[in-house]
């Protein structure tokens, strides 16, 4: 019998009951077992983050930027280690799980960075009217309460980390729920925040099952609710609870666009090479992976048969590969959904220029055009290894393409014109335009995002501490100014 993972209960390891088993979506092996909160155990959990907020709100920022530098530290010299249980979990293919966990060694970094300057304090002077004399407000950022994070599958180690580590920062007690199918990378990083100095209470990690994440989302002592996952899941929380504080991480359907005056040999092979990649790394299951394709009807005809010649050369296969680019989805069922959508938009007319076949819980990497609008592909977020490529006449239908979607995540843009670079973002209806590449690129410090179905609110560490937290004004009488 393979031992249970025991999970972190107010900063100290527990066990349940009951635990489960996470199986490798490659091949099926056990890669671990875990234990599964009690509802009494979650219930002290919550009361312990509710009980500690004050004191955490009011632990000195160098106390929490020396844990979160430590972290930071532990992750990056376990990289290989935690990189290979990611793969294991997930399914990602080794190259990217590397870069997931230098990515979550920059976001608690910058998260030490930010507690150390963060709440410093505006002054300002409240004489500019005469009612004002000899009064000055100062401004200060306090948490709002205790957080629940709500992590996603497909970056199981980082998107964790965008939870936990701007709740340190900001002075949040926080509840972090992984998901059920990837919950070992996040039992790494309580590991890891059990080698520091935080207050007991002020961080929990609890790998319940879905079915039990409404009693959470409901418990009035978690008064802000960070979720990233899909749009139908985000909206009911939501809908739930329309009092509490939400910033909601949830689908797209990135588009790549590719202008006119992108359209040297040197430019379409990149921007091919580009394309091929980010719409298959993760397997496709990024939020911001390229699924559509929106080309100058100048360029289509020289730049389609390169994309589909890049994506044919993406290796796919064992995720433990060092060589393999592509792994499998998570589970064949989310195989099966992709298939089904592709099916589907062939049998409407789409034509299917490479790919098209799964293997269990694989989908190889996939290229259609002429995809009819009305298909659930068109509309949807495919999140699998498939693309579309469609022509556009001139940059404003180019434009209208890319806001014809409920969604609004991110973009790219090929254009070597600034006029137009501004044009592109003043126009699109997106969270974020990357100028010169796919809409894939996140640097983990930047403001990160949708709009319409896409979600709301901002993660990026500061950008979510202020998320986490509220002004609060102080009004000082009698000074003389």
């Amino acid at each position: 019998m393979t031992s249970a993972h025991a999970f972190w209960l107010a900063g100290r390891q527990a066990t349940g009951e009951t635990t489960f088993d996470v199986t490798s979506p490659w091949d099926g092996r056990l890669v671990g077992r875990v234990a599964v909160p009690s509802d009494a155990q979650v219930e002290e959990a919550v009361a312990a983050a509710h009980a500690v907020r004050d004191e955490f709100a009011a632990t000195p920022a160098h106390v929490r930027a020396a844990a979160l530098d430590h972290v930071s530290k532990r992750l990056a010299e376990r990289t290989e280690e935690i990189a290979r249980l990611i793969s294991a979990e997930n399914g990602k293919p080794l190259k990217w799980a590397r870069g997931e966990v230098g990515r979550a060694v920059s976001v608690f970094r910058f998260a030490a960075e930010e507690a150390r300057r963060f709440n410093g304090g505006e002054a300002q002077r409240l004489d500019t009217d005469a009612g004002g004399q000899g009064r000055l407000a100062l401004t200060r950022r306090f948490p709002k309460g205790v957080v629940l994070g709500i992590a996603p599958f497909n970056f199981p180690l980082n998107l964790c980390a965008h939870k936990i580590a701007p709740a340190i920062a900001a002075g949040a007690p926080l509840i972090l729920k992984p998901a059920p199918a990837t919950p070992l990378s996040a039992l790494v990083i309580g590991e890891l925040l059990a080698e520091t100095d935080l207050p007991a209470g002020s961080w929990s990690v609890l790998p319940v099952p879905n079915d039990r994440m409404p009693a959470l989302v409901q418990d009035e002592r978690l008064p802000v609710i960070s979720f990233t996952g899909s749009d139908k899941v985000g909206y009911a929380i939501m809908d739930s609870v329309p009092r509490k504080h939400l910033t909601l991480e949830l689908g797209g359907n990135g588009a790549a666009v590719v202008l006119a005056d992108w359209a040297s040999d040197e430019d379409l092979d990149r921007a091919a090479a580009r394309i091929a990649t980010f719409s298959n790394y993760q397997g496709g299951q990024s939020c911001i992976s390229v699924q559509r394709v929106v080309a100058d009807a100048s360029v289509y005809d020289r730049l389609l048969p390169r994309i589909v010649a890049a994506v044919e050369a993406q290796v796919t296969g064992d995720p433990s590969d060092d060589a393999t680019d592509v792994g499998p989805l998570v589970g064949e069922d989310a195989a099966k959904r992709v298939e089904s959508w592709v099916d589907e938009a062939v049998s409407a007319g789409a034509e299917l220029l490479t790919g098209g076949k799964r293997d269990g819980a694989s989908y190889a990497p996939t290229v259609l055009a002429g995809v009819p609008g009305d298909v659930t592909l068109a509309r949807e977020e495919v999140f699998g290894p498939v693309l579309t490529v469609q022509r556009a006449d001139g940059e404003a239908a180019a434009f209208a393409a890319v806001n014809d979607s409920a969604y609004g995540l991110q973009a790219g843009v090929f254009t070597h014109d600034l006029q137009a670079a501004f044009r592109a973002h003043r126009a699109l209806e997106v969270g974020g335009v990357v100028i010169g590449d796919v809409p894939s690129y996140r640097a983990d410090q930047m403001p990160y995002g949708g709009v319409k179905q896409s979600g709301v609110g901002r993660e990026g560490v500061r950008f979510a501490m202020e998320d986490y937290t509220y002004e609060r004004v102080l009004v000082l009488t009698g000074l003389a100014l």
